[in-house]
């Protein structure tokens, strides 16, 4: 009887003490955050995080080469079709429909520099006190089965805000791009059914960044559409030259 009472003490002790291990090993957890999810007071929350204004810093970005009369005129023939149905498309109307016909066209696959465009891509940055992760919308790297190194974002298709957060959600992958490429700058775009807005992050000190978006680029006009379209041909030919 004696050892029965010692043995089933022991099995209480051990546990008793093994809960009390997992409930530690609970609290040490590092928590997650998802990019789909991330809201823009949990972002500021984690890291130092600052709008700065500044038009001049998309100078470069924006003044670039002239686009091609053959891509005037697909761009021209797609806002003709697409005009009524870009702001009350839904995100995947919207994706397939205007976007994607735009990001084709530009083309930023390269095989001989093994770097092309992915969709819904997971990418994760894991420091010590959190984790950023999830699957992107759209975003070029390095690599052809899998990105190996990403250079640029473009976060929501949506058409309309709703209940989501695109510029937080853009940042946290932008933040994700410069840690794990160990860059000093990063750009990338988020859309709002018509409207575009292009960013360029900027990491000043460890967890410190600070960060500036353009002017609104309406995709319903012309002149705006074409913009865009030589926003994303500047991309493309930044990281092609960097390669």
């Amino acid at each position: 009887m004696y050892n029965i009472i010692n043995l089933l003490y022991g099995t209480i002790v051990f546990l008793v003490k093994g809960f009390a291990m997992i409930k530690e090993d609970i609290k040490e957890d590092i928590p997650v955050y998802y990019f789909s999810k991330i809201k823009d007071y949990e972002l500021r929350k984690l890291v130092n995080i600052k709008q700065k204004f500044s038009n001049n810093i998309f100078d470069n970005w924006f003044n670039n080469p002239i686009i091609t009369e053959s891509e005037i005129q697909f761009l021209t023939e797609l806002l003709n079709k697409e005009f009524n149905f870009i702001r009350i498309y839904k995100e995947e109307d919207l994706k397939v429909k205007f976007i994607a016909p735009i990001l084709n066209q530009i083309d930023f696959r390269d095989i001989n520099k093994e770097i092309r465009d992915f969709y819904d891509e997971k990418i994760t940055y894991q420091t010590n006190e959190f984790i950023f992760t999830g699957t992107t919308d759209f975003l070029i790297s390095k690599g052809l089965e899998y990105s190996e190194k990403p250079y640029f974002f473009i976060q929501e298709f949506k058409k309309g805000k709703e209940s989501s957060y695109p510029e937080s959600q853009l940042l946290a992958e932008l933040i994700a791009g410069v840690e794990l490429n160990n860059f000093k700058t990063i750009k990338g775009a988020y859309i709002v059914g018509a409207i575009w807005n292009f960013v360029i992050l900027e990491k000043l000190a460890e967890d410190k960044y600070q960060f500036f978006i353009s002017i609104n680029f309406d995709s319903t006009k012309i002149e705006e559409l074409k913009g865009i379209y030589k926003n994303l041909l500047f991309i493309k030919d930044e990281i092609f030259k960097m390669l």
